[in-house]
């Protein structure tokens, strides 16, 4: 059985896109401590640490661990609660890959820097890491933050920097590449369309470098919903 984290605002065709894929929508219950924008975004309520392990912000609710516990998953807590202002709300919006962990390190939360302090840690000005990436795979990423691009230039990562911008968030200007999607196997899943994308091209031949296919939730622009986190 495959798994979906997502905003609970999801469309109702984005969902069932989702569910054609095989998987088990599960949704992110909002967090009052959140400005309305990122309330329910999973990149920064939640952290998957690994295939069966799961890191939360310590008051989500308690529905949602009953849930987690009914798919077998062990829970692990934040030692901070989350706030509504920057930087009280980027404690889990870090970025994972193999022997990388990406962050804004004076500002994680220190659970989940103690799961992955094995790997290279690796600073940036940016404390929205996550929004702000897109994992192709544990050596590809696309990006709009040039301070991420900076501190990957001598790492064997290949990044694509984007212009920011072109890409929706109810609530505020724009929003970021790295929650419009999430990773699932060799695909790439959008919230929205790659083709009402002003830099899609630019994707998509990055998608086929990397031999990674795009699946589109809906034929809409792209929408930023927060990371889709595939377990």
């Amino acid at each position: 059985m495959k798994y979906a984290f997502v905003d609970y605002r999801i469309s109702r065709q984005e969902k069932h896109s989702l569910e054609t894929l095989g998987c088990t929508v599960i949704i992110c219950p909002p967090s009052a401590l959140l400005y309305p924008a990122i309330c329910g975004h999973p990149d920064i309520l939640i952290h998957l640490l690994n295939d069966n392990k799961i890191l939360v912000h310590k008051d989500i609710d308690e529905s949602f661990i009953q849930l987690l516990k009914k798919i077998n998953l062990d829970i692990e807590y934040t030692v901070n609660s989350l706030g509504k202002s920057y930087p009280y709300d980027i404690c889990l919006n870090a970025v994972s890959l193999k022997d990388y962990f990406i962050h804004n390190l004076n500002f994680t939360d220190k659970t989940l820097l103690a799961n992955f302090s094995s790997k290279k840690l690796i600073t940036v000005k940016q404390g929205y890491t996550k929004c702000s990436t897109a994992i192709i795979n544990d050596n590809a990423i696309i990006t709009s933050d040039l301070s991420i691009a900076k501190a990957l230039e001598k790492e064997p990562i290949d990044v694509l920097l984007l212009p920011p911008g072109d890409i929706l968030l109810p609530g505020l200007n724009y929003g970021f590449i790295g929650g419009t999607c999430g990773k699932l196997k060799d695909t790439i899943v959008f919230y929205g369309t790659l083709e009402k994308y002003k830099y899609g091209s630019l994707v998509l031949d990055f998608l086929h470098k990397h031999k990674v296919k795009p699946f589109y939730l809906s034929d809409s622009p792209l929408v930023d919903r927060g990371s889709i986190f595939f377990l």
